[in-house]
């Protein structure tokens, strides 16, 4: 779960063209602030709140956001698949699959914040099994693991 070596401007371009292509594809619309919020979900690996988000759009100048429109942006990329909301957390992520449907399923660290997200089939397939056997249709599953990443484990004494 390191990130030592992780160009994180490659990153955020990396999922702003895959929006757009998702979006175009889909006929959705990522209006400028749906684009905006989605960059600064991706300014981290760090699962970010509704509320950092309206900070920084705020400290950008301009015309200030609404809260409700934050939250009608975050609600539309969550849709689109473009992010994902770790629950326990009431914060977002950004996907680093969208498009295709996967369970989200994330490593969260206790010890730095990160929260990385993992498709395991297997995690999935055993969702999906244990739902249908009781008769239960998922509609959107969330794994949340927590624990240390590798660098927050070395630095544990």
């Amino acid at each position: 779960m390191t990130l030592a070596d992780h160009d994180h401007d490659t990153c955020i371009a990396d999922a702003l063209t895959r929006a757009d292509a998702l979006c175009a594809a889909r006929g959705a619309r990522l209006t400028s602030l749906r684009r905006r919020v989605l960059e600064l979900v991706w300014t981290s690996h760090k699962p970010r709140g509704a509320y950092a988000i309206l900070d920084d759009l705020s400290q950008q100048g301009g015309k200030p956001a609404a809260p409700l429109t934050v939250y009608r942006a975050l609600e539309f990329l969550v849709d689109q698949g473009l992010v994902h909301r770790i629950e326990s957390l009431n914060a977002y992520v950004g996907c680093t699959t969208p498009g295709g449907a996967h369970t989200g399923q994330f490593l969260v660290c206790e010890g730095c914040g990160t929260a990385v997200e993992i498709d395991d089939p297997s995690i999935r397939d055993a969702i999906q099994a244990g739902a249908a056997a009781r008769g239960f249709r998922v509609r959107r599953p969330t794994v949340e693991v927590r624990g240390l990443c590798s660098d927050c484990q070395e630095k544990a004494p």
